[in-house]
């Protein structure tokens, strides 16, 4: 494993949610994730979003394209004031280049 999954996996979450990766056919990516993956999130779909980094704790599998996973780990570059703004908001959305997933925040 890289440094980041290793940081990663002793990370204790700061966020909890259910996260859904889109299918490639509805505007998600090409390939699965895997921890150490991590990428901007947004409250609002908008043309140009206001982002802040994350990285879900996804253990040792991959997720797959068009999967759930129920009660995942956040964390976020920002720390916990990008929790609790994305918290509030209740749910968020992955961006790559475009809307990948979304997650819907539960603690």
């Amino acid at each position: 494993m890289d440094s980041r999954s290793d940081q990663l996996r002793a990370m204790k979450p700061e966020l909890i949610a259910d996260l859904r990766l889109y299918p490639t056919e509805h505007g998600g990516r090409r390939a699965s994730i895997r921890l150490g993956w991590g990428c901007p999130c947004t409250i609002k779909k908008e043309t140009v979003p206001d982002c802040w980094d994350d990285w879900p704790l996804l253990g040792d599998h991959e997720m797959k394209l068009g999967e759930i996973r129920t009660s995942g780990g956040f964390v976020f570059v920002s720390g916990q004031k990008a929790a609790d703004e994305l918290r509030a908001a209740g749910k968020f959305y992955l961006w790559e280049g475009g809307y990948i997933g979304e997650a819907v925040v539960l603690t």
